[in-house]
């Protein structure tokens, strides 16, 4: 990975923050963007401090220019684009019956146009160099997940997306990976949006129990690698996508009794 020029989107906390530790560490010139500028200000000097040069674009993949002012800068700092990774995401808990359509739309700006955005802007470069698109989606994306419809659904597309554009460049040497973390210790949960379109503010997940986000950067860094075109994390997420194949009657009670016994679950 020395001297490849790779771009992280949400890289302030959580997964985002741990690739771009993960390929700086391996002498990989990195890009890392978010909206909080303070956050993401003060892990480029995390960075910095452990000698990874880095770019820091406050920006939001939510909105089409900041996206392509991220491509924009990094090819005028590094001159090339190796790897996108996709990582920037939100996420939701509620009832489609109860939730503001806001809510849905937010996510989904955020989760699908956000990797349409910047891996549109980026793929003229990412051709150039045989490069690699990376999408960090969620088990979410092959199981429709009761009360974050609206994840669900940007998980979804956002696979949807990748495998066609994989099938798109089969001839034209673009790598494309979707990496499936599975419940994964970050800040996502605290972030994710009720109902009324407000931070929940709070995690229902038992939060040391889980993959932390270092272990799922170095999945992440194989796999591309190795040029990997899917990664599916842990044991029950495995379970999870197999099943959901198969027995998808079974698959559907299994999630909403797991879901349903989250504390304040507003499932019944």
């Amino acid at each position: 990975m020395l001297n490849k020029v790779v771009i992280i989107t949400g890289a302030s906390s959580g997964i985002g923050k741990a690739c771009a530790e993960q390929f700086g560490k391996q002498g990989a010139k990195l890009t890392i963007t978010g909206r909080n500028e303070q956050n993401l200000t003060e892990t480029a000097k995390e960075l910095k401090a452990q000698g990874i040069e880095v770019l820091a674009v406050v920006s939001d993949v939510a909105v089409k220019d900041d996206c392509k002012r991220i491509i924009d800068e990094t090819v005028k700092t590094y001159g090339k684009i190796d790897v996108l990774i996709n990582n920037a995401g939100i996420s939701m808990r509620a009832l489609l019956n109860d939730a503001d359509l806001s809510v849905i739309e937010k996510v989904m700006q955020i989760n699908f146009y956000g990797t349409l955005y910047c891996t549109k802007f980026a793929l003229p470069y990412l051709l150039k160099s045989k490069g690699s698109v990376v999408g960090v989606s969620s088990i979410a994306g092959y199981v429709g997940l009761p009360a974050r419809t609206g994840y669900s659904a940007s998980k979804f597309a956002m696979q949807g997306f990748l495998d066609a554009l994989r099938t798109e460049n089969l001839k034209n040497g673009l790598h494309v990976m979707i990496a499936c973390p599975g419940f994964t210790a970050s800040n996502i949960r605290n972030t994710a949006l009720a109902a009324d379109g407000n931070a929940q503010g709070e995690s229902p997940r038992e939060e040391d129990k889980m993959m932390t986000a270092e272990e799922v950067a170095k999945h992440i860094y194989n796999g591309v690698v190795n040029r990997k075109r899917s990664l599916v994390l842990t044991t029950e997420g495995k379970l999870a996508v197999f099943l959901s194949k198969f027995f998808h009657s079974f698959i559907e009670k299994m999630v909403f009794n797991k879901m349903a016994k989250e504390p304040n679950s507003p499932l019944k």
